[in-house]
């Protein structure tokens, strides 16, 4: 029994939709990766229901990941497929629905910290002793094994043609890394990655800056419980390596996207992934090509819709408020 549930991949296939609203605005084809769609509402089943798959197979009895919404969700949810136990660990700013999401989904919670590095620091001395395994939300090897997944979808969706472009979120990195590998294994390795991040959680902006990895001294974007004060290393290392540009926008105009994408294609999705979005809705895609940092896209644009269940309505009237928006 426990084979049979380890070899299905605990993620679907999410679909490949054309958004006219978006093509018209960037003046190409704008292909959206649903993501949002997922089990549990996010891309991070791809990675963490590959991992758990895996370590079950290995043995494991019990895990532990800290998140304050989407990595955490997932876990619980991988957890709960394979009949498994799961802890997630949830710094303090993690809203109240969440934890009743994580806990309907059969998970043990606890609340420690005031961000999400905090919480992981926790996880991380629970998993000390033995018998429990440590999940990452983004920096294991078989999470970007699993993230990878999704360039082979969309290798199979378009056949002989190759995107123009991919345009991704990144958080502490962990899909960057798995779309990189994911680009090498099809042979797309040429083809340019727009890494967008809010300003306040702009961890891999930050290290390429730099020059090297560095810690955000605190995550002030409104995207507090998603933020990472530090990117991993193999997002990093990817980022140095691959056609990846980085870009940063407000939280502004992460939220503004957020509201036109709801608009546009009745779909709610958090900050986050608004800051994605905003590299076609606030025209940062233009600018590059006028600027010369990105060449000219021959073809569709790939937008990884990456989604995230911390968000509603409710939320987004607050972040509106906290930041001035009528």
């Amino acid at each position: 029994m426990m084979n049979s549930r380890n070899e299905i991949p605990l993620h679907i296939v999410s679909p490949l939709k054309e958004s006219l609203a978006l093509s018209k605005l960037a003046g190409i084809q704008v292909l959206m990766k649903l993501e949002n769609i997922q089990p549990v509402g996010s891309f991070k089943i791809r990675g963490i229901g590959h991992f758990c798959q895996e370590l079950a197979k290995q043995g494991c009895k019990k895990f532990v990941c800290s998140s304050g919404g989407n990595a955490g969700l997932a876990a619980a949810y991988a957890c709960r497929k394979l009949g498994l136990p799961a802890t997630i660990v949830v710094p303090e700013c993690t809203p109240k629905r969440v934890i009743l999401k994580l806990q309907e989904l059969g998970a043990d919670v606890v609340v420690a910290g005031k961000v999400w590095d905090d919480a992981d620091a926790y996880a991380h001395r629970m998993t000390d002793a033995p018998g429990s395994v440590y999940i990452s939300p983004f920096n294991h090897p078989l999470l970007w094994e699993g993230h990878s997944s999704l360039i082979l979808e969309l290798k199979d969706s378009l056949g002989n043609q190759k995107p123009g472009a991919l345009v991704v979120a990144v958080g502490g990195g962990g899909l960057l890394a798995g779309l990189v590998e994911g680009i090498v294994k099809v042979g797309w390795s040429d083809v340019p990655i727009i890494a967008m991040e809010t300003l306040g959680a702009h961890c891999l902006n930050a290290a390429l800056e730099a020059g090297k990895s560095v810690s955000l001294p605190d995550i002030t974007s409104i995207a507090k419980c998603l933020g990472a004060k530090t990117v991993c290393d193999r997002a990093l290392e990817c980022a140095r390596k691959y056609k990846v540009i980085s870009v940063t926008v407000d939280d502004r105009e992460a939220l503004q996207a957020v509201e036109m994408f709801l608009e546009d294609e009745l779909m709610l999705v958090e900050a986050a992934c608004g800051a994605a979005l905003s590299a076609v809705y606030s025209g940062h895609i233009q600018r590059l090509q006028k600027e010369g940092k990105l060449e000219k896209i021959t073809g569709p644009l790939i937008m990884i819709v990456c989604g995230g269940s911390s968000i509603n309505l409710s939320e987004l009237q607050n972040f509106k408020s906290q930041l001035g928006m009528v």
